[in-house]
C-alpha cells in the first residue's frame, strides 16, 4: 500500500488558483487576499480542497477551507458536482440540528473566477483519520489510541448519524430528491446503476458489479418498495429521513476524539437510515481488510456491526433492518467508485488497463465473499 502512489485528483495550479481567489475574495471584502494557501495532503477524490488564511483587518473568520468543484480536465469521478446543493445542505443540518457542521461563507456558482463553482467555510481545526495510509494501519493516530478512546470516538460518531437523521426536519430536503419514481431506496439504486453506467461507458464492464446489482434485486428489504415495481409504496415505515451520505469517520475532523466538523456532504439525498448505517460500517472494514491483507492486525473491534446497530437502536428507537443488504450495497457503491478511479488512473498512463475489468476492484473477494453469503 504504501508504495502506490496517489492517483492524480487535479490538474490545476494551487499558486494560479490562490491569485484568482484573491481577486475574487477582494470584490467580496475590499483589500483581501487569500494567503498561506494549501492543497491538503488527503485532498479528496471528487471534489478540490485549498486551505487558506484571510489577510484583512476584519475578516469573517481568519482561517477557511474552500470546496471547488472537480477539475474536467482530471477525468472527474462524478459526472455531475453540484456545490450549491452541498452548500444548501450544510446550511440546512446547522440550522435544524447540534451536529457540528463548518460555517459556511460564501456560495459562488458562476464558475469563472477559478473555473469552476465552489463554496468557502471555516477551517475546523483537528485530525481526521486518514485514508492514506489508511487509519487502520500501525502508526496511525487512531491506532496509537487506547480502547476507550476509540470506543467514545465510535459512540460520539454513531451518535451524529443518529442526529442527522432525528433532528433534519424532512420538509425541508425535498431540494435533494433524486429523480425517478417510487420511494427513496429504489431511486437511490436506480441513481448507482446509472452512474456504473456512466462509468463503463466505452469500457469493458465488469461482470463482478453487475452481479452485485443482480443480488439487490433478489434481496431487496421486504416491505419497501421493489425495484421492478412500477407504482411505488412507502420505502420505509419509519419515514425517509435526510442520510449524510459519505458517513464515514475519514469525514469528520476530531477535536482529540471527539466530533469537531462533519464534512463532506455532496453524497447527501434522502433516504432509509440504513444507507448511512451500511456506508460507515463498510468503509471501516474496507480499510480494516487492507491492514489484515498486509500482515497487520488491524483495528477489528472498531465500528464492529453488531455494536453500531445496537447504539444506533438506542439512540434512535430505530432498529436497523436489512444490514446484509445495506453493507453489501455499501460494498457495491463503493465497487463502482473504486472502477472510475481505477480507469482515471488508466487514463492518465499511471497504470495499465487489465483483461478483467474486475481486477480495478481492490476489495473485491470482499464483495464476492458478501454475494455468496460468506462475509459477514
Amino acid at each position: 500500500m504504501s508504495s502506490t502512489p496517489r492517483p492524480r485528483t487535479t490538474t490545476r495550479d494551487p499558486e494560479e488558483l490562490t491569485r484568482r481567489l484573491s481577486a475574487w475574495l477582494s470584490a467580496r471584502l475590499p483589500g483581501a487576499r487569500a494567503v498561506a494557501a494549501t492543497v491538503p495532503a488527503t485532498n479528496g477524490m471528487s471534489s478540490e480542497t485549498l486551505l487558506f488564511d484571510i489577510d484583512h483587518p476584519r475578516p469573517p473568520v481568519r482561517s477557511c477551507a474552500l470546496r471547488l468543484a472537480a477539475d474536467p480536465a482530471a477525468y472527474t469521478v462524478f459526472p455531475t458536482y453540484d456545490m450549491a446543493r452541498q452548500y444548501r445542505t450544510m446550511r440546512l443540518v446547522a440550522e435544524h440540528t447540534d451536529v457540528p457542521v463548518p460555517r459556511t461563507l460564501w456560495l459562488e456558482e458562476d464558475p469563472a473566477p477559478l473555473g469552476a463553482p465552489f463554496f468557502v467555510m471555516e477551517r475546523a481545526e483537528g485530525r481526521v483519520p486518514p485514508d492514506i495510509m489508511p487509519y487502520t494501519y500501525e502508526g496511525s493516530w487512531l491506532y496509537a489510541a487506547t480502547d476507550a478512546e476509540r470506543a467514545a470516538l465510535e459512540a460520539d460518531t454513531v451518535s451524529v448519524i443518529a442526529r442527522i437523521h432525528d433532528q433534519v426536519p424532512t420538509e425541508k430536503t425535498g431540494f435533494l430528491d433524486l429523480p425517478g419514481h417510487g420511494g427513496a431506496l429504489r431511486r437511490h439504486v436506480a441513481a448507482q446503476r446509472a452512474y456504473y453506467a456512466w462509468v463503463v461507458a466505452g469500457r469493458e464492464p465488469s461482470p463482478l458489479i453487475e452481479r452485485g446489482f443482480a443480488w439487490l434485486a433478489d434481496h431487496w428489504p421486504p416491505g419497501t418498495d421493489g425495484p421492478h415495481d412500477p407504482h411505488g409504496i412507502a420505502d420505509d415505515p419509519d419515514g425517509t429521513v435526510l442520510t449524510w451520505g459519505d458517513a464515514r469517520i475519514g469525514n469528520i475532523v476530531y477535536d482529540g476524539f471527539r466530533p469537531a466538523a462533519v464534512l463532506d456532504w455532496e453524497m447527501a439525498v434522502p433516504g432509509p437510515r440504513e444507507l448511512d448505517l451500511g456506508w460507515m460500517i463498510y468503509l471501516h472494514r474496507f480499510f480494516q481488510d487492507l491492514a489484515m491483507s498486509g500482515g497487520q492486525r488491524g483495528l477489528p473491534d472498531l465500528l464492529r456491526r453488531d455494536r453500531v446497530e445496537e447504539r444506533y437502536a438506542r439512540l434512535t428507537g430505530h432498529t436497523p433492518r436489512s444490514m446484509d443488504f445495506h453493507t453489501l450495497y455499501a460494498a457495491l457503491r463503493h465497487a463502482v467508485v473504486m472502477l472510475r478511479v481505477a480507469y482515471r488512473q488508466v487514463h492518465f498512463g499511471e497504470m495499465p488497463a487489465p483483461a478483467d475489468p474486475d481486477a480495478l476492484i481492490m476489495h473485491r473477494a470482499a464483495l464476492e465473499a458478501m454475494i455468496e453469503g460468506r462475509y459477514w
